[in-house]
């Protein structure tokens, strides 16, 4: 069946575009363009790799500075936080974009331009939408456009890898009761719609023996590697459910080392991740991997009956799931701006964003994209490669997506009413 979307949104999106202000700031975003690129390109060349976000959170803050908005600073967080004030008294919306990305100091020397493409690792995720954000400030400058409630605009640390969306947990802890609706830009393709949220876990599990010769101590003792196979052949053979979409992986299997190819080694250890669209199942397969673990324990200890094989486990990495209907006002805000601006949008099934943490704090959100990929442009932009690459004809969409977005939350004092709160 089509997606089909209320009255209210439609005719709130209409009011919205009637406004002089409001196509002043759309035009304006559009010959930004340029200034926007060039914004990317320099915060690219700060290189932040995830816990290590501190020089280009510095050079984000004086560039929110520059561009008049208040209360800028750094939170707890080490997020870069400012914000826009509202002309009128309303519930505040919050747009971010992530600091840091996947690769090492030393990953990025240059930023180059070809094929219609800039070309650098971090060059899209999620730097561009660093520079989204700036773009999106100077159009509410230019624009005089009046919000009603306060905009945050902030610039979060710690989401990729083992920061577990932390940045943006700590931001609503302090926050969360303030907003009405966040915008997190992290997507590939403006034509994506990222409204469920993926939760994750991911474990080092180690197991414990005593060790020994291979020969001389065989069958005096149980073996910790034959325990985590055991393990792994277990939770191999899981049956997890298609809807809600849900995935386990055993990413690796360490133990011993070639000096003692001829050893029963004293320890193993595996790592795995496993993700569900639905908290409950999540917390199922929890279960099931541990009860696994324990049985694999058990049984190797009962083959040899000599010893008693134990086992510990490291958490990096917990990030919650949850789900909004595809009906909420914000989703059906976002799927009539991607309208608006001649792209048909897609609905992702699940995702792992900073979406998530808003979602399981009950404020409503949407992840949107960052590039635009014309018919017959290569849609692969090689994310979390060195060989990454940003597609630059029509970027400045993106920002323009993210403008609309942000009006219909908050609204417009005196002219039009927030969607969230209608």
């Amino acid at each position: 069946m089509e997606y089909q979307v209320s009255a209210h949104i439609a005719d709130s999106l209409q009011k919205l575009l009637a406004l002089s202000e409001v196509q002043k700031g759309v035009e304006f975003i559009e010959s930004d363009q340029d200034r926007c690129i060039q914004e990317q390109i320099e915060l690219t060349l700060i290189e932040a790799p995830t816990f290590h976000e501190e020089t280009r959170a510095a050079e984000f803050m004086a560039r929110f500075k520059a561009l008049g908005l208040e209360d800028v600073h750094i939170d707890s967080g080490g997020n870069v936080v400012g914000v826009r004030k509202g002309f009128g008294q309303g519930p505040a919306i919050l747009i971010e974009g992530h600091m840091d990305t996947v690769f090492p100091f030393g990953s990025v020397t240059k930023v180059e331009e070809r094929d219609g493409f800039l070309h650098a690792p971090g060059i899209g995720d999620d730097t561009r939408a660093l520079a989204m954000i700036l773009s999106v400030v100077r159009a509410f400058n230019e624009s005089g456009v009046q919000n009603v409630g306060d905009i945050y605009f902030v610039g979060t640390t710690r989401e990729e890898g083992m920061g577990s969306l932390g940045g943006m947990k700590s931001f609503l802890d302090e926050n969360k009761d303030k907003l009405c609706a966040a915008i997190s830009i992290d997507g590939g393709s403006l034509s994506s719609i990222t409204f469920e949220a993926t939760g994750f876990k991911t474990y080092e599990i180690n197991f414990y023996g005593i060790g020994g010769h291979a020969s001389g101590a065989f069958a005096k003792m149980a073996n910790a590697l034959h325990a985590a196979a055991r393990a792994v052949a277990k939770i191999a053979d899981f049956q997890v459910p298609e809807d809600p979409r849900t995935t386990f992986c055993v990413s690796n299997f360490h133990a011993g080392n070639d000096a003692g190819v001829h050893a029963i080694v004293p320890q193993a250890t595996i790592k795995i991740n496993f993700r569900s669209n639905s908290q409950q199942v999540l917390e199922e397969l929890n279960d099931r991997v541990f009860q696994a673990v324990q049985e694999a324990c058990d049984e190797e200890t009962v083959r040899w009956g000599k010893d008693t094989i134990t086992w510990d486990s490291i958490q990096y990495c917990e990030v919650p799931a949850g789900v909004q209907d595809s009906h909420v006002p914000i989703v059906e805000a976002c799927y009539s701006v991607i309208k608006h601006l001649g792209i048909e949008p897609v609905f992702g099934k699940g995702g792992s964003t900073n979406a998530n943490m808003s979602i399981h704090y009950g404020v409503p959100a949407v992840c949107i994209g960052r590039g635009y990929y014309p018919l017959g442009m290569d849609p692969d932009t090689k994310v979390h490669n060195l060989e990454e690459k940003y597609p630059i004809a029509g970027a400045y969409m993106g920002v323009q997506e993210t403008f609309l977005m942000a009006l219909l939350c908050v609204g417009v004092e005196g002219k039009l009413e927030s969607i969230i709160k209608s």
